[in-house]
Parts: C-alpha cells; sequence; structure tokens
C-alpha cells in the first residue's frame, strides 16, 4: 500500500478507537477528530474513492478490508510507541498517547518491527488496549464500558480508551487506571455521575467519561 497521509492515517486510526466492526456516524467520527462534520464528511469522501471507507447514507461509515489493514497499521505503531515512551523513557501515563501519535506517522515498517522485538512483542499498550499483531489480529479485552455497570459491582479497570490528554490527566489522578480494582457505590438519577470506590478514596465520574473505561 502506498504511503498513507497523515490526516488519512488519524481518520483510519480513530475508526478502530471508536469500533474496528463497527458502523460509525459520521459526527461521532468529527467529535473524535476534533473536525466539523462538513470536513469529516469531505474527508470520508476522499477515503471511500480510494476504497478505505464504505458511507451508509444515514448510518455511517465502516472500513474496507483495506482500510482495516491500513488502520490496525497505524494502530500498532502507535501503541507500540506508548509502550517504549512509558517502560524505557518512562514519560507520564496521562501523556503517552499524544507524544506516540506525533512519532507513529514517521515510524517505517522496519523500524515498527524493530521496535515490537525489541520491546518482546508486547500484546497490550499501558491504557491497557490490545496492539494489533503484523497480520491484523487483535486479542479481545472481552469487557464493557463503566457506564454500562451496576451499583454494588466491584470490577476491574482492563483498558481505557481515551485519547485527550486532559481526559487521561483526569483519570489518572483518580486512579482509574488498567489494573485499578473498583467498586461502583452510587450512580446518580438523570444521566449523573457515577460513584466510584477506588482504594480508599470516592471517585466521582461522570457518563460521558466511563464511557473511556473498559472493566470486567
Amino acid at each position: 500500500m502506498s504511503q498513507l497521509s497523515e490526516s488519512t492515517e488519524m481518520y483510519l486510526k480513530a475508526m478502530v478507537e471508536l469500533g474496528l466492526n463497527e458502523i460509525v456516524s459520521i459526527s461521532r467520527l468529527a467529535e473524535r477528530l476534533g473536525v466539523t462534520p462538513v470536513s469529516a464528511n469531505e474527508m470520508v469522501r476522499r477515503l471511500g474513492d480510494q476504497g478505505l471507507l464504505t458511507h451508509t447514507p444515514y448510518k455511517g461509515v465502516a472500513l474496507t478490508k483495506k482500510g482495516r489493514e491500513a488502520a490496525c497499521n497505524v494502530v500498532r505503531r502507535q501503541r507500540l510507541w506508548e509502550v517504549f515512551l512509558y517502560e524505557h523513557l518512562h514519560i507520564e501515563w496521562a501523556k503517552l498517547y499524544e507524544l506516540a501519535c506525533s512519532l507513529e506517522h514517521a515510524t517505517a515498517p522496519e523500524l515498527t518491527e524493530a521496535l515490537a522485538t525489541f520491546l518482546g512483542d508486547p500484546k497490550f499498550c499501558p491504557r491497557g488496549n490490545p496492539i494489533p499483531a503484523v497480520d491484523g489480529s487483535f486479542l479481545p479485552l472481552n469487557g464493557k464500558t463503566l457506564s454500562a455497570t451496576q451499583v454494588g459491582e466491584t470490577l476491574k479497570v482492563l483498558a481505557v480508551n481515551a485519547t485527550a490528554t486532559d481526559v487521561l490527566k483526569y483519570l489518572q489522578e483518580r486512579n482509574v487506571l488498567p489494573g485499578r480494582e473498583l467498586t461502583v457505590l452510587e450512580a446518580a438519577p438523570l444521566q449523573g455521575p457515577l460513584t466510584l470506590k477506588v482504594g480508599d478514596k470516592d471517585v466521582a465520574l461522570g457518563l460521558s467519561l466511563a464511557e473511556f473505561v473498559i472493566v470486567k
């Protein structure tokens, strides 16, 4: 496959982050990328012309086989760099995604695989998300979003799929991190926040933030 532009790679990666096998609305894609729906519509049209996406009117877009392969390649680079930055440069957890984004677009395939070998072929990034294999296959998380849990459940955080540094920082400061155990104490009515017991502290987390936390 020919070299893709950085903007193309960002759109494809966002599709994986929103749901690898899902049909994603253009408005949701635009929100994820911080662009206008008009810009997203134009980019979706271009990606469709390249055979990377299919667009179903009034429903949304989905990755083609070609698009999935390209998207998984981008995500593999991104998450391998996160592992390197965290384990070897000891970069703060909340800053990993943003810094890895600046590296992924300039990483040649040879470097990607050398990096994977150096790191011992890790299966998950520090945010708990699976790193695609060379063939694009994923290990499933088999979890659910924290927003879909019930009061009284005690759960383990599997992954955080947020990408914004301020959101990751907020979760980090409240110890809502992969591997941590938490208990849902209360769910406020009318889409109000969840109250969680994390360690010895009570933590309030809005449902929109709880959507980013995958638990089991």
